[in-house]
């Protein structure tokens, strides 16, 4: 049996409990006409702050599309002396997200983005994060997926979330990546995984090829997972054997981008864990990806699951195509 076909673990008329493993970060967000240019400065037309980072947003979309989300990630603390942390966990907790295990480190400071997002919606990312934080080790992994029924980690904190991996897949849970971070073809997260959803850019920097397809079945080499790559609005790549599959994305006219890699891998993760097909995961995230990219506000514009199925209702996509 292939890792990618591990059977999920259903609790007969329960709500999916979600376990998201990774970054956590404060989102400072510029709005401007044009970025700066080198040793340019440009007028901010609007600003606002919000919730960031691949795990804890992923966390928010699940728990809006009607899962139980839980967190798991490494930040300042404690509290009352790093205000980032306080800030994120008091909004995670107006969006029932369950932070149990997320450890704060005495003396340092939540990570911290500041976003510039022109009038397309296209984004440049500066973001800071204390080495010591992504350093940091989960201090009971086994604890913290015996109440998972599925994990989602992204890979941009290695050290803490290998560990929850393995211990999700001596549970035999199944496991999704966000390859969001450029890595090494051969990551080890890469083999603890059952379903590994790049970024392009990921994938472009991992393997050192721009050709998405060739980027694929490099990586399958290492892995027994389902894997595929995300675009944009270009269409979703994916491997189905030996065969490259493209899954068309809706069209939509984006306003905002901060975010939407994370609702859809959330997205994807909640469908799989509902029993979904990977496709029919992919077609969800898709639907809510692009729902959020036409709201301003980051992982705040991500929609509930009464807007994503009449999205989906209205809007048909193509079928798969080789």
């Amino acid at each position: 049996m292939t890792s990618a076909k591990m059977p999920l673990i259903k609790r007969s008329g329960t709500v999916p409990r979600i376990l998201c493993a990774g970054v956590i970060v404060l989102d400072e967000v510029f709005r401007v006409e044009e970025f700066p240019r080198p040793d340019g400065k440009v007028q901010a037309n609007g600003f606002f702050v919000v919730n960031g980072g691949c795990a804890a947003n992923a966390a928010v979309a699940i728990a809006r599309l009607g899962g139980r989300a839980l967190l798991a990630g490494p930040m300042g603390g404690p509290k009352g002396e790093d205000a980032n942390g306080d800030r994120v966990l008091r909004a995670l907790k107006r969006e029932h997200v369950n932070c149990t295990f997320c450890q704060r480190i005495h003396g340092l400071a939540t990570a911290l983005s500041t976003i510039f997002m022109n009038t397309r919606g296209d984004r440049t990312i500066v973001t800071y994060c204390d080495k010591r934080i992504a350093a940091t080790k989960p201090t009971d992994a086994d604890a913290a997926v015996a109440v998972a029924d599925l994990l989602l980690a992204d890979n941009c904190f290695p050290d803490f979330v290998q560990p929850i991996c393995a211990a999700a897949r001596r549970r035999r849970l199944p496991v999704v990546l966000d390859g969001d971070r450029r890595t090494v073809e051969n990551d080890p997260l890469f083999r603890l995984a059952t379903h590994v959803i790049f970024s392009s850019q990921c994938l472009r920097e991992t393997t050192g090829t721009a050709d998405l397809a060739k980027g694929l079945k490099r990586i399958a080499c290492n892995t027994d997972a389902f894997i595929a790559v995300s675009n944009g609005p270009e269409d979703i790549l994916y491997l189905e054997g030996d065969a490259v599959r493209c899954l068309p994305v809706f069209s939509i006219v984006a306003v905002d981008t901060v975010g939407a890699g994370d609702a859809f891998h959330g997205a994807f993760t909640l469908a799989l864990a509902e029993g979904q097909s990977e496709v029919e995961a992919m077609r969800f995230g898709a639907a809510v990806a692009g729902i959020k990219c036409t709201r301003l506000g980051g992982s705040a514009g991500t929609p509930r699951r009464s807007e994503v199925e009449a999205f989906m209702a209205e809007n048909r996509l193509p079928p798969v195509a080789q």
